[in-house]
Parts: C-alpha cells; structure tokens; sequence
C-alpha cells in the first residue's frame, strides 16, 4: 500500500459538493426505486403480456445483470475516472427505462430489464466511489449515512408508488418517469462535477471482467433457483453451480496474472479488507435478506392484515433511520468504525434470538420493539463497509474495492433468501398436522387466513411459529459470523482531512 497522503477532495466548495451529492442521492434513488416499484406492477404486466411462469424473471434479470456488472464499474472508474463512468452508467439505466415502458412482450420487458440493471449496478457503484472523491474518510461516514437514508427511502416507499402510479397512469409510467430524473441528473453532473484523469494508462483485464459476471450471475441464478426453476436441487441449479466453481476458479488464475485485475489480489491480504467482506455478505443476509420474511412472519403469526404489518414496517425503517444517522454521527466525531460493527451485529444478534421466542399470540408491541432494536443494528454499521474499505485499500483501487463490498452485500442478500425460503418450506412440510379448511398450507392470502374459523387460525399460526424459529436462528448464525468478524477487525482510526496517512500496520 502506497504511505502517501490521500488525494485531496475533488470539489472543495462546499456548496458546491451538497449539489454534485444531490445529483447523485437522485441517480441512486432512480435506480433503487425501480427495483422496488415494479413488484406491485407486476400482476398488471402479467396480465397484460401473459407467460405467468417468466414472472420471476422480471426481478430477478434487474438483480442478475447489476451484481454481474459492479466489481467492473468499480475498476473502471478506477481506469478511466469515475465521472464519465458514472454518466455511462446513467445513460444505460435511462436508455433501458426507455425500453422498459415500450415493451411489446414479456420477452422484451424481461431484455429490457437486463440493460436497466447494467446501468444501475454501475450507478450504486459509481456513487460510494465518487464520494470517496468529494468528502474526506470521516465526513464521508456522515454522508455515506445519507445515502443510506435515500435507500430506505426508496425501499419503504417504492411498492406504494409502484401500485399508485400503475393505477392512475398505467405500469408503463413507473418506467418513462425516469427518462427526465435521467437527462436531469447527466446534465447536472456534467456542468458540474470535476472529472479527475487517473495517473496510469488504462489496461483492461477483460477475461477476469468476464469470468468474475459470470461466477456473480450463476450466484444470483442459484440463490433464486427455487423461484426460476422450482427447486434448488434441480437440474438446471446443479448444473449453474458446477458453472460458478469453474469460472470462479478460473478467474482466481487470471487475476494473479493480469496487469490491472478487476478486483486486485493484494486486497484480500490486508485483513481488515477480507474481514470487512465478512462483515459485509452476513449484513445484507440479516439485513435485505430478512425483509419478505418479517412481512410473512406477521401476517402468519399474528393474523395482522399486509396494511397493518406494514405499519410495523415504520418501526423497522425508523430504526435503521436512527442508528444510521447516529452511526454516521459517531463515525464522523471519533473516527473509527469499529465500535459500531461490534454494537450493529450485537444488536441484530440479540433480536433474532428473542425472535425464537416469539409465539402465536406474542403481544405484537414486544414484536414491535424487537424489529426497532433490529433496524437500528442495521443502521448503525451500514455504511461500515464501505468507509473500512475504502479507507484501507490505496487511492487507485478505491472503485475495486467499492465495487467488491458492494456486490458482496447484494450476494449476501440473494444467498440468504434462498436459504430462508428453503427453510420455512421444509419446516411447513413437515408438521404433519391437517387443519381444517387448509388443502396447503403455503398457499394461503392473508384473505383466506382471515376467512378460516378461530382454531384453523391458531393451527396455521402455530404451524409458521414452529418454520420460522429455525430461521431466526439461522438469521442469528449470521450475526455472530458477522460479529466475529468485527471483533477481529483492527482498531483503525480514520484520518482527518490533510493529514498523511502513516504505514497503518492496524490494517
């Protein structure tokens, strides 16, 4: 690792700087959104385009193409300078927003979809980089809190969007509205963010560009097997995953070898880079990973109906709300990210082995309170991640190892949804206990929960109880994998603005 100073802060207006970040809380807030709004839209396309059994493909192509293409982005942003990255990376997601809203079939919603998601990898990417270029490690983590913010934001707020605008303007119209967010942000950052010419010559390792997407997209495919192919065992699932081990064991070769990798080997000798990775994957697990499962549990469980589990929802996204403020807040004040790994998981840890406590007829206030304790583990080390490595990799490989945190918390996420739908599946299979009214037990609407006589209800509320006490427990083996991690991490102290960075041997 180079000892020299960090390069100093691309704007240093600091006027100007909240602009260039609002353009780019927007670009991330476009691209987030529309994976999230288009699950209400979707029984609307189906009904209009047919092909029921591509259904879930409309998703999962968006999460498939933007975790193939971030590792990428990240390098060539490194390369070529973020600020034209980060404009391509628009344009792509704007182009296929485009051809999203024009879709004539299933088929071509579902290509269309694919392009979308190689602009918006490159989007989220783009922008965790470029703020490493505007704010200095230490304000950065108070910003970084923001983004996180715009995330909630657009997660909370994108399926009742999604339904309202499908409604009143046609589905279409989730997909058009980001043409003019599109043109608005490109042009924005092009009169005003400063574009920063990397000192090497660009060299591009397309066969590890190559053999790292497709090891990324068989991991995606695989997590969601069950969806796509109807189980995970299946042929085609066996098949991806003997496909991901070659290319993943190819692409270790060509990296060693290759001038500029796409993910340089040398991070994963700095520990706090590999920890941090850790650290990253079991977050998104608990984190992105649990969210269908809390609303599931809900309405299994406590017979509340989708509005009002929805409302518990609000105690969910305050609590990362707080923590990730008051995070980014102690970050900022004392510079050092440690002590909010170890508090975040600590706290994530603790509510899922409550969780496995939790019964039909639990006082839903008690379940309230743990999914606030929870939200505000997750607010208080999200931005970790990102700011440990980004302070602990050299100033050249800043979008690398951005792009490598990035994907690894997505992956995280896709790994653990597939492993919790697995588990509430086997668990319900095997109750063995026929309730009355109930042909499947998996097939059951909140209406038809609703519908059945008092002792069906506290028959299948049981039954869910039972299924998702193994998967909070499983939630809770993330955790503390997580929380080891956290405790192995070295004391960093992150460096104020001007300050050289001395040879950190804590790294």
């Amino acid at each position: 690792m180079d000892m020299h100073a960090p390069p100093a802060p691309l704007v240093t207006d600091h006027r100007l700087r909240l602009i260039i970040f609002f353009f780019l809380s927007s670009a991330m807030f476009m691209a987030t959104l529309d994976n999230q709004i288009v699950s209400t839209a979707l029984p609307t396309i189906v009904g209009e385009f047919g092909h029921l059994e591509r259904f879930g493909w409309i998703g999962s192509s968006y999460l498939l193409a933007s975790s193939a293409v971030m590792p990428i982005y990240g390098k060539l942003g490194d390369l070529f300078g973020r600020k034209y990255v980060m404009m391509t990376a628009i344009t792509i997601f704007t182009i296929g927003s485009a051809v999203c809203g024009l879709a004539v079939s299933m088929n071509t919603l579902i290509a269309a979809r694919v392009l979308q998601g190689l602009g918006g990898g490159g989007i989220m990417v783009s922008i965790f980089s470029i703020n490493a270029d505007l704010f200095e490690p230490r304000e950065r983590a108070r910003y970084q809190s923001y983004s996180s913010l715009v995330l909630m934001a657009s997660g909370a707020i994108g399926p009742v969007l999604g339904g309202t605008m499908s409604d009143l303007f046609g589905w279409r119209s989730i997909f058009l509205v980001n043409i003019p967010v599109g043109i608005i942000v490109l042009t924005g950052l092009f009169t005003m963010l400063p574009y920063r010419k990397p000192e090497r010559k660009p060299k591009i390792d397309y066969a590890g560009a190559i053999l790292l997407a497709l090891t990324t997209s068989s991991i995606v495919l695989v997590a969601d097997s069950s969806e796509l192919f109807g189980s995970i065992i299946s042929v085609q699932s066996v098949s991806i995953i003997a496909f991901g081990i070659v290319c993943a064991t190819s692409w270790v070769f060509v990296e060693r070898r290759a001038v500029e990798p796409i993910v340089p080997p040398t991070l994963f000798r700095n520990p706090t880079f590999s920890l941090l990775l850790v650290i990253s994957i079991t977050s998104g697990a608990i984190a992105i990973g649990m969210v269908n499962y809390f609303a599931l549990f809900l309405q299994t469980t406590t017979g509340l109906s989708p509005s009002q589990a929805g409302v518990f929802f609000i105690l969910l996204t305050g609590g990362i709300v707080c923590g990730s403020l008051l995070g980014g807040r102690l970050i900022s004040t004392t510079g050092r990210y440690k002590p909010q790994s170890i508090a975040s998981l600590s706290l994530s840890f603790l509510a899922f082995m409550l969780f496995t406590q939790v019964q039909a007829g639990t006082p839903v206030f008690l379940i309230g309170i743990l999914m606030a304790m929870h939200g505000i583990g997750i607010g208080l080390g999200q931005q970790v991640p990102v700011i440990g490595v980004q302070n602990a990799a050299d100033s050249r490989d800043v979008g690398a190892a951005t792009g490598a945190v990035t994907l690894s918390r997505m992956g995280g996420a896709s790994i653990a949804i597939s492993i919790y739908g697995a588990i509430v599946a086997a668990n319900l299979s095997r109750v063995g206990v026929t309730i009355p009214g109930v042909s499947n037990i998996e097939q059951l609407t909140p209406k038809m929960l609703g519908a059945l006589p008092e002792a069906a209800r506290q028959a299948v509320a049981d039954s869910y109880a039972a299924a998702f006490t193994p998967l909070f427990l499983t939630s809770a083996g993330f955790a503390i994998t997580g929380l080891l991690a956290a405790f192995m991490l070295k004391p960093v102290l992150l460096p104020t603005a001007g300050v050289v960075k001395k040879p950190n041997t804590a790294e």
